[in-house]
């Protein structure tokens, strides 16, 4: 479908992350999806996106299959229907979305492949604005250096996550945004936990009294741990790591300025 995911986008290789299970790697246009079919679930996104170039685009394209995996390796439709599950996009729609008008189009539609979905609770608070907007902070820092950034998300795919319609709902999301800083790369990560909304008994996902999604800074090498994924250099990359943070090995964000870069 496309190139997908560039390792050499940034002014130091970053290889694709590995997770320990077998996936299904699949292309598209300026991002690669690690799907495990028998999560039916990304094990790894990783996207390459330009500050720079970026675009503001209207909203186009529908949720679809990818022809390229079965449809039962997928999670489509019929899971997200008659309840308060949303398709939480992985990439973010306008994150592939630079360039040339077309390229930056067809990327962004790209996204809305199931693929690069995963079920997330609805109830858009504080904790999730600060999830998506995580990636915008880290462009704006990142403005003083070359205004690039490598993203890798996915879903936690944990042994405990609970059973629905077919699948299993995770309950914790990680990202790890990478840059290229003035000593050499640079990279930090960060986990949503969304288990306080999530409730499968009787069919339900939002259960009253409803909770909250928590937002964590996170060492990189925590989030390796917690998902099973083979980070790679972004380990050593971590900026906690080199300014020495040990207060917590997970740090409670409410607010975007709370972010340590």
């Amino acid at each position: 479908m496309a190139d997908g995911y560039d390792l050499d986008f940034l002014p130091t290789t970053l290889p694709l992350p590995r997770p320990a299970q077998q996936t299904r790697e699949l292309t598209y246009p300026r991002f690669s999806v690690l799907l495990d079919p028998a999560r039916r679930l990304a094990a790894v996104t990783a996207v390459n996106i330009d500050g720079e170039l970026l675009r503001d685009l209207p909203r186009t394209g529908d949720w679809r299959l990818d022809p390229r995996a079965d449809a039962d390796e997928q999670t489509g439709p019929d899971v997200y229907s008659r309840n308060d599950l949303d398709r939480g996009h992985l990439v973010r729609r306008r994150d592939p979305g630079w360039g040339a008008a077309d390229e930056a189009r067809d990327a962004m539609e790209a996204t809305f492949f199931y693929t690069n979905a995963a079920p997330q609770a609805a109830g858009f608070n504080q904790s999730k604005e600060l999830w998506l907007g995580l990636e915008d902070h880290v462009l704006a820092y990142a403005e003083t250096t070359d205004q690039r950034l490598s993203v890798f998300t996915a879903p936690v795919l944990g042994d405990g996550d609970p059973s629905y319609r077919g699948i299993r709902i995770p309950l914790r999301f990680w990202k790890v945004v990478a840059w290229q800083g003035a000593d050499g790369p640079a990279a930090t990560g960060f986990v949503l936990d969304q288990a306080d909304l999530v409730d499968t008994e009787n069919g339900l996902l939002a259960a009253p009294p409803l909770g909250a999604f928590r937002t964590f800074q996170v060492a990189v090498e925590e989030v390796a741990a917690l998902s099973g994924v083979d980070l790679g250099p972004l380990v050593d990359a971590d900026v906690l790591r080199r300014r020495s943070v040990r207060d917590a090995a997970w740090r409670p964000l409410t607010a975007r300025d709370e972010i340590l870069l």
